[in-house]
């Protein structure tokens, strides 16, 4: 089970906005939170289903974007043509590297990124107020197949 104190909080967020609290709303925060990785609508229906509940793909669609709403998850989109969502776990911002072959998503952290991306915006007179970065390319398993070889990198 996702960590007490933020279901809680998902809870308190629905009762706030007279929305209702719903076991199916409570399972669908519940498999988003404790995912590891970057889960999509269909992954979340198909651990539900795994899991022998019935919960419709719109109500998980709306659930996951009430889930952001309240910014206890992220939505992140690879260029796959559908969104995924992470949990937010107060962790510094990570930047996130897409394999357009396999479609592998691998997350890390650069402390210099966020001083270029502040010096390069005050240098154009800008304030961010936040970032992303999402580097598209060939994963190294992809790379070593054949007809992966014969494409041409930046």
């Amino acid at each position: 089970m996702a960590d007490s104190d933020v279901l809680d909080r998902f809870t308190s967020f629905l009762r706030e906005r007279r929305l209702p609290v719903t076991q199916q709303r409570l399972a669908i925060a519940d498999i988003l939170l404790r995912a590891p990785g970057h889960l999509s609508a269909d992954d979340v229906a198909a651990e539900l289903a795994r899991k022998g509940q019935t919960v419709g793909l719109a109500t998980v669609y709306r659930t996951l974007d009430l889930l952001v709403s309240c910014d206890l998850a992220e939505a992140r989109d690879f260029g796959e043509g559908f969104r995924r969502f992470e949990a937010s776990r107060n962790l510094p911002n990570h930047y996130h590297l897409t394999c357009t072959v396999c479609g592998a998503v691998t997350e890390f952290f650069d402390d210099r990124i966020p001083e270029i991306i502040r010096r390069t915006a005050a240098a154009r007179g800008f304030v961010p107020a936040q970032h992303r970065l999402l580097v598209r390319g060939t994963c190294r398993a992809c790379r070593k197949t054949p007809s992966v070889l014969a494409r041409r990198p930046l």
